[in-house]
């Protein structure tokens, strides 16, 4: 019923639970985002709570458009992902391999736990590099930053495009400080 209300362009964004779901503290919602590497806000996703990460992350990756200076086609690949182990799965790293993205994701104890217990049969550990790592907090600042904005931080919204618009703005906001801090 409330479909029919909202005008077409506004209901293609809308996902069916409006990004609302069911988790140990009640009723929850989780925002994805992408960063660049100094925590200004690229692509945001609006999922249930009790949503696995590992299969938004491609969808993440495609909202990711960056639009050039001198023209031409937006870049859409990062050089390199960092992502906390959530996000760590083979089929993620194989999207990562494909597209020629470096994967700084570290790996969860139970595929550690799996790839010995398979001894040469498990593979080779895919590579992590602990030093760049440690520049995945720049993520979590992002969130800090947004959630500073009320509204971002409660999530009052009924609706999930609404609550991302939220995000957007508040991300938005810190772009515009930044851009104000270089003239």
């Amino acid at each position: 019923m409330v479909a029919a209300r909202l005008p077409a362009r506004m209901v293609s964004y809308e996902p069916a639970d409006h990004g609302i779901g069911r988790s140990r503290g009640g009723l929850t919602t989780k925002a994805h985002l992408a960063t660049d590497g100094n925590g200004r806000g690229l692509a945001v996703l609006i999922t249930a709570g009790q949503a696995a990460d590992c299969p938004v992350m491609p969808a993440v990756l495609d909202a990711i458009a960056v639009p050039r200076l001198a023209g031409g086609p937006p870049r859409r690949n990062p050089d390199r992902v960092l992502a906390d182990k959530a996000y760590s799965s083979a089929a993620n790293r194989k999207l990562l391999r494909s597209k020629r993205i470096v994967a700084v994701i570290p790996q969860r104890s139970d595929q550690v736990a799996n790839r010995k217990r398979r001894g040469r049969a498990g593979g080779r550990p895919p590579g992590f590099d602990s030093r760049a790592y440690k520049g995945r907090n720049v993520v979590e600042r992002a969130f800090n930053k947004a959630k500073h904005w009320r509204g971002v931080a409660t999530r009052y919204d009924k609706l999930a495009c609404t609550y991302r618009a939220g995000i957007v703005m508040a991300l938005t906001v810190e772009w515009l400080k930044l851009l104000g801090d270089m003239t």
